[in-house]
């Protein structure tokens, strides 16, 4: 299917504590929105797309038990010892053989923390409006899963500063800019700090984006490589219980 006049958005639900945040990217990666707003919010301007590729920051669904099934271990490489990472999905044991940081995902919906149950019933409201879930050839909807930590990591090549700080945010959106989207140059924001404004404590915060925006920008750009530059994504993980799309080719041995 040749995707025109599609809308790329990336949603995050920011561990659940307050409204999503989403962001929207059209083919030339032109930002199109950014907002925020409760899930019903959030889920009638994705309704009102005709043709859109969905990334959410959190993971489909709990975890199925694949890094239990023997024929799955068996083809890791190495194999796992016996008993070894049986609790984890099996996208976020193979971050953590990159060295990339994951949370773990248990098998049971109330035991997981409140912003994996949010983004768990995200997904499945995506699915009822008809979002496929991504590869899914000629569908006009599609969806997919990203863990922002993990893009950051592939992007730079190696773990980024935390995200709530402000290295933190200025790198990540260095990277962004660095990828041809049009989100203001970070670097402006050495041009306004001045001796008197460092020594009042007060620093510019106009052209910067907060720790969640930055999280659904990178998801709506990965959405677009995974779509439109399909060759240049990685997928980690099981089709059973959910993939993790990075937006480079290829990982590092470790980062």
């Amino acid at each position: 299917m040749f995707f025109t006049n599609t809308t790329f958005l990336g949603i995050d639900p920011t561990a659940g504590r307050r409204p999503f945040i989403y962001a929207a990217l059209g083919e030339d990666l032109h930002l199109l929105a950014l907002g925020q707003g409760e899930m019903e919010e959030v889920l009638a301007f994705v309704a009102g797309q005709r043709q859109a590729v969905v990334a959410v920051c959190a993971p489909r669904r709990p975890n199925q038990r694949i890094m239990e099934r023997p024929d799955v271990r068996e083809q890791l490489s190495p194999p796992p010892r016996p008993g070894r990472w049986i609790n984890f999905r099996l996208a976020e044991y193979l971050l953590r053989r990159h060295n990339i940081s994951s949370p773990k995902t248990p098998r049971v919906e109330k035991e997981c923390p409140n912003w994996m149950r949010m983004g768990f019933k995200l997904h499945r409201r995506l699915e009822g409006l008809g979002y496929e879930i991504y590869p899914h050839e000629n569908s006009p909807r599609q969806l997919l899963e990203v863990y922002p930590h993990a893009s950051y990591t592939a992007l730079l090549g190696v773990s980024p500063f935390p995200k709530n700080t402000l290295e933190g945010r200025l790198q990540r959106q260095l990277v962004l800019y660095e990828q041809k989207i049009n989100v203001p140059d970070p670097m402006r924001f050495f041009e306004e700090v001045t001796r008197h404004r460092l020594l009042r404590g007060i620093l510019p915060g106009e052209g910067l984006y907060e720790t969640g925006e930055l999280d659904a920008l990178v998801a709506a750009y990965t959405a677009v490589k995974a779509v439109l530059h399909p060759e240049q994504v990685t997928r980690l993980g099981h089709p059973e219980e959910g993939q993790i799309i990075l937006p480079v080719a290829e990982l590092k041995s470790k980062y």
